[in-house]
């Protein structure tokens, strides 16, 4: 049994942000911002498959996938590129490899307590995330 992702989640922490960004060429005036936000993170998951929409104040972004089918992401609002995603179970964290123009792209989901943690991968740069699950109204 896979671990259960659903939920509604806060982010409480989010370090090097900034160098990530970079790795990923986003503008001077789009990371200030961006280093601003608190995102929150929505996920539904039906078995292996998820929508993960990522909420702020300033842009919102949404993927879908399945896991083990490797897909086109268009990642509009982000870094506006296209990449081949291909996102894999390892034991209990959802791992997604990104093919594109930029190097050792990808994340890392996974959950311990009531604690979602991401780690985002870009050429040399990691951002690791962490977000509190936000209890059922």
């Amino acid at each position: 049994m896979s671990t259960d992702f659903n939920g509604t989640w806060n982010i409480i922490s989010n370090d090097n942000f900034e160098s990530y960004m970079q790795a990923l060429d986003i503008d001077f005036a789009t990371r200030k911002v961006a280093n601003l936000l608190s995102p929150q993170k929505i996920i539904e998951q039906k078995g292996d498959s998820f929508i993960i929409k990522t909420i702020s104040t300033f842009r919102n972004y949404e993927v879908q996938f399945t896991v083990g089918e490797e897909f086109e992401e268009n990642t509009k609002g982000l870094d506006n590129r296209k990449c081949q995603s291909l996102v894999t179970w390892d034991n209990n964290k959802l791992v997604c490899v990104q093919k594109g123009e930029k190097k050792d792209r990808g994340w890392t989901h996974w959950i311990e307590g009531d604690k979602l943690y991401l780690e985002l991968n870009c050429e040399n740069q990691v951002c690791k995330q962490v977000y509190k699950k936000v209890p059922p109204a």
